[in-house]
């Protein structure tokens, strides 16, 4: 059943599971066991089960609606600013959806998690694609980078322990320090 023929409720039951779901994640990056989210989005197992047959289906939506969200706000934060402002605050973005990232892949199996990673990356490096694009067209943004490139620096994220994950924000900066045409401005 697609989420427009379900019930008001049942679609406000599916969001609060993947909300308390993309929630213990962000806490805990060890196992998150489905009672538990069950408790804290308010519903009984049986609900959870209904929306998710299992761990991996769940952890995997909430995955593919970061993906969606991440994507999505590109061209929204193209809308309402400058391009290079855009591109930082989506990039401050990447960081959320690095550490909810992290939670999801050390969840699942690798074939599972590979699996999602591979669907994700051509959304994410095009809408990455069109903020660089976009601050090229203004020469704010160097014209010798591309996309890939820029997937390739910031991947170091996902490698990060717990312990270093305070060093994320700031190397990010670096980072679009790096991608400016005239270097860092001042923030």
């Amino acid at each position: 059943m697609n989420a427009s023929a379900r019930r008001p409720d049942a679609v406000e039951n599916r969001t609060r599971i993947v909300e308390a779901a993309r929630a213990a994640l962000a806490e805990s990056h060890h196992r998150v066991h489905l009672n538990e989210i069950a408790k804290r989005a308010g519903v009984g197992q049986g609900t959870l089960y209904r929306n998710f047959p299992n761990r991996e289906a769940l952890l995997a939506e909430v995955y593919r609606l970061d993906v969606e969200e991440l994507v999505t706000a590109a061209s929204a934060l193209l809308a309402a600013h400058e391009p290079v402002e855009a591109l930082r605050l989506w990039l401050d973005r990447v960081i959320d959806y690095a550490e909810i990232k992290r939670g999801v892949l050390a969840a699942l199996e690798p074939a599972a998690w590979q699996d999602l990673v591979a669907h994700s990356h051509n959304p994410i490096e095009g809408a990455l694609g069109r903020l660089l694009d976009a601050g090229r067209a203004t020469g704010s943004i160097r014209a010798d980078v591309d996309a890939r490139g820029v997937l390739l620096l910031i991947a170091y994220l996902g490698r990060l322990d717990q312990e270093e994950w305070g060093t994320a924000r700031p190397l990010m900066n670096v980072i679009l320090d790096g991608l400016r045409r005239d270097g860092p401005a001042s923030r």
